[in-house]
């Protein structure tokens, strides 16, 4: 049995599986539809989230299957004290694959350590976001062609954005890849993924504070808001939240085939004028997200492909 609780729990021959698959299905996904038929997907979202167990929920229906979960922790026993590991024990008897979020790091780890069933991260605290990584990644493998020998401009909130770590992570298992990293001092990227991935492995990369200058250099951008929720006080939220601001103005200093992604939700860090730049595919990245979770569903429950 197989868990998904990081990007690199993938080995790149597995990741090439899925995103293989994700593109067939997105291709003909008719095709796919009945294929699991009687099998159930578990969301245990311990936290708030849309796209991201909605993405999860379509991705079983569009697969035939069915659903059944919680969508906060206080309308799950979580409320009256219940552990994580306990409840992935009875969830067990009752769905064949588990999608998790938790606000704690670590928590889908622990819960894959008592599961009888595949258990999904779905994102826990300011660690790890596998199946986003595996959207962005099919995002780029779909509208650039090719995953290798990019340049990645990472904007907004390094420190405490998941996706950010776990898209890094992931690219940096794939040759070329340059990374310019955008952000204020206070949200630089943790020292561990500075000094154990991107140093360690000789990865190029470059820290700056001027989102305009480095525009012109980058294949693609990676926008992500400054979230509230990962800050200890709301005085350092409410001084950050607008340092980077992507507008149609700074449009104008990148390529024409550079590709501004966002994990989403956005609140103020992409201008609404932003979105009818065919430059601007985050709401692309979201729809693709479906295909690839299907992708992996399938994989896990190790139903055949080739139907």
């Amino acid at each position: 049995m197989k868990h998904v609780i990081s990007p690199l729990d993938l080995s790149m021959e597995e990741l090439d599986r899925v995103l293989s698959l994700a593109e067939r299905i997105f291709k003909n996904p008719e095709k796919y539809s009945e294929c699991c038929h009687g099998k159930k997907l578990a969301t245990l979202f311990y936290e708030p989230s849309t796209r991201t167990r909605l993405s999860f929920e379509a991705a079983m229906l569009n697969l035939g299957g069915s659903v059944l979960g919680f969508s906060s922790a206080d309308s799950s026993s979580a409320a009256k004290g219940e552990s994580v590991s306990d409840t992935i024990r009875v969830v067990s008897s009752y769905a064949d694959i588990c999608a998790m979020r938790h606000p704690k790091e670590g928590a889908p780890f622990v819960a894959s350590l008592h599961s009888s069933i595949p258990v999904i991260n779905a994102g826990d605290g300011g660690h790890n976001h596998p199946t986003q990584t595996l959207t962005d990644l099919f995002t780029l493998k779909i509208l650039k062609g090719h995953l290798d020998h990019l340049t990645i401009g990472f904007c907004g909130d390094l420190k405490f954005g998941r996706t950010v770590h776990s898209l890094i992570n992931a690219m940096v298992r794939y040759p070329g890849s340059r990374f310019i990293l955008i952000s204020p001092d206070e949200l630089r990227i943790p020292t561990y993924l500075r000094e154990e991935v991107l140093s360690a492995n000789n990865i190029p990369y470059c820290e700056v504070k001027v989102l305009e200058e480095v525009m012109p250099k980058l294949d693609i951008l990676y926008m992500t808001r400054v979230q509230k929720e990962r800050f200890f006080n709301e005085e350092d939220y409410i001084r950050l939240k607008d340092s980077f601001i992507l507008d149609a103005a700074k449009m104008k200093y990148a390529r024409e085939d550079m590709l501004v992604l966002h994990p989403l939700p956005r609140v103020n860090e992409i201008a609404a004028e932003v979105d009818d730049d065919p430059r601007a595919v985050y709401f692309t990245q979201a729809k693709l997200g479906v295909y690839v979770r299907m992708a992996l569903i399938m994989i896990l429950l190790n139903i055949s492909a080739e139907l």
